[in-house]
């Protein structure tokens, strides 16, 4: 009885590890999409309202969740607490910082370091461009992370608890 719950076990936890790494596939996903969703808003916020980048910021950090609503909300506090000098310092210590928590690959921590370099150096429009063609980098990035998923969550789902039987079809 007790090697059948010990081979339970081995199979469950092989099963969870499967579904953990579907699940960062499917997160990374919808993260990207935040992201963009944010920087949409944040077009909108510099270009229409008018509203100063670090109420921007915040006000973007309000409308998302997760760690993507707090990469938007640390930039604003940098900027607030005056803890940088520049955006462009904000905003990488803001990465820097909640990248981490995030599902999301180095393509994408590439061209949202690339938008920093260049918010709030220039005038609402050239801003406006920069933040949309971020927007069509980090959409190419999604489409492929939304292909890894449907290529490979079931992989790693079957996988996980394949690995997991063979685990015990090995010890027994």
């Amino acid at each position: 009885m007790l090697k059948l719950a010990g081979a339970m076990c081995v199979i469950f936890a092989g099963t969870m590890l499967g579904f953990y790494q579907a699940l960062q596939l499917s997160t990374r996903t919808r993260q990207i999409r935040q992201v963009m969703q944010g920087l949409q808003r944040l077009e909108t916020e510099i270009t229409y309202s008018f509203t100063p980048l670090s109420q921007a910021l915040r006000q973007v950090a309000d409308s998302l969740a997760g760690p993507v609503a707090h990469l938007f909300r640390r930039t604003a506090e940098a900027l607030e607490e005056k803890e940088t000098a520049t955006v462009q310092e904000s905003w990488r210590l803001a990465v820097e910082e909640c990248w981490s928590r995030t599902a999301m690959k180095r393509p994408e921590r590439d061209a949202v370091l690339q938008l920093g370099a260049v918010l709030g150096k220039s005038d609402r429009s050239d801003q406006a461009k920069h933040l949309r063609m971020t927007v069509s980098l980090l959409t190419a990035e999604e489409a492929e992370a939304a292909e890894e998923n449907r290529r490979y969550g079931k992989m790693w789902r079957s996988l996980g608890l394949l690995s997991g039987v063979l685990i015990v079809i090995l010890m027994y």
